[in-house]
């Protein structure tokens, strides 16, 4: 099969869909990848890096475009690469489709087959192509939020491990999932004040069972979710209903009534935030103010991080995308369940019941298009 890595062009996004070691997996086992040149230069992996793993380096993302039939990227595509889209391509990235009709409008007209990480499942119900981001937003969410409650930097002016003679900062997690989990897992580190809300009590009990009294948790209701917010020098948004767009947890009411120079940190932005008041920033410009809530939601926040990242995603994605390469995408998804479930949009109709609830569009089951793929 012919793979193809195109350079990133999100703002400050300098992950790869491909490292060269996993470049070199499939090209020894007889696979054509065209890597965009200076597609990982950002993080240390040059073009001659990629030549020696048995790349070729294309001169533009027009190049890769019209080389590859599978192309493997990190982000969302933006509009000029959905432009490049055509029905024999298949896409395998991040796509985050809910909270976006523009991109799945466009993918939807492109005819190609769109298969999105973040909803690829394991026998475990898991998201496993999900999880190493998510690891790395939790762990990076503390140490935005440390920073952003910095005075100079619009915060309250909390150390959130406080000193000897002064009460640590109060961190309030909603959501005991991965990014809940690593999140928790800094956040105690520096000694803060920690409570956890989740539904789902056996989460709510395994965190109970590994952190004991260094933490609360606390079982979510609208009226303990409200008070634990009000009450919060950091509070890190990490909840996820996989595919669909993020519950409204935090109202713009309750900004308003939050503690002025708080920090709220929404790692729930990918799929359109978990406050009313949450929008996608950037790296470049991460944060903004509302009533005195400093918001911080960038959409990508382990590209700023991208070489762990790139190494970790690489980790869980490479087994689908031999899979992918091997049996062609056809076979690749009739065989495996959980790839299946990673299928969005194909042939010019969702595949994904969540995106289509989203928008309010129509969709058919994945195993209903798979007789239309290559």
């Amino acid at each position: 099969m012919r793979i193809g890595v195109p350079k990133e062009i999100k703002n400050h996004e300098y992950r790869v869909g491909l490292t060269p070691h996993s470049v070199a997996e499939l090209t020894s086992l007889g696979h054509q990848v065209w890597v965009e040149t200076l597609a990982g230069a950002a993080i240390g992996f040059s073009d001659g890096d990629y030549q020696a793993a048995g790349a070729q380096i294309a001169g533009d993302a027009a190049q890769v475009f019209a080389e590859a039939q599978l192309i493997v990227k990190v982000k969302e595509p933006l509009t000029a690469e959905r432009a490049r889209l055509r029905p024999e391509h298949t896409l395998f990235t991040y796509l985050h489709l809910a909270p976006d009709r523009p991109q799945t409008d466009e993918l939807m007209a492109s005819g190609a087959t769109c298969i999105a990480y973040e909803t690829v499942t394991d026998s475990h119900g898991r998201l496993p192509l999900l999880a190493p981001m998510s690891e790395v937003a939790g762990r990076m969410s503390i140490q935005a939020g440390a920073n952003c409650l910095e005075k100079a930097k619009g915060g309250r002016g909390v150390l959130l491990g406080g000193v000897p003679g002064v009460a640590p900062g109060k961190v309030v997690i909603l959501g005991g999932g991965v990014v809940g989990s690593h999140a928790l897992a800094m956040a105690v580190g520096l000694g803060a004040d920690v409570t956890v809300l989740d539904k789902n009590v056996d989460a709510l009990r395994r965190l109970d069972n590994q952190y004991a009294s260094r933490i609360t948790t606390l079982y979510s209701t609208g009226a303990t979710l409200r008070e634990q917010i009000l009450a919060a020098d950091l509070v890190i948004g990490g909840v996820l209903i996989p595919g669909a767009a993020a519950p409204k947890l935090i109202s713009a009411e309750m900004v308003r009534q939050m503690q002025p120079g708080s920090v709220l940190v929404d790692v729930a932005i990918d799929q359109g935030g978990c406050a009313e008041t949450s929008k996608a920033t950037t790296h470049a410009d991460p944060t903004y103010v509302v009533d005195e809530v400093v918001h911080y939601c960038v959409a990508n926040m382990p590209g700023a991080v991208a070489r762990t990242s790139t190494l970790a995603l690489n980790n869980a994605t490479l087994p689908f995308v031999i899979a992918l390469a091997e049996k062609g995408v056809r076979r690749a998804l009739e065989d495996d369940p959980h790839l299946r479930n990673g299928l969005n949009v194909a042939k010019g109709v969702i595949t994904c019941a969540s995106v289509a609830e989203a928008h309010g569009l129509p969709s058919q089951s994945a195993a209903s298009v798979l007789e239309h793929l290559l």
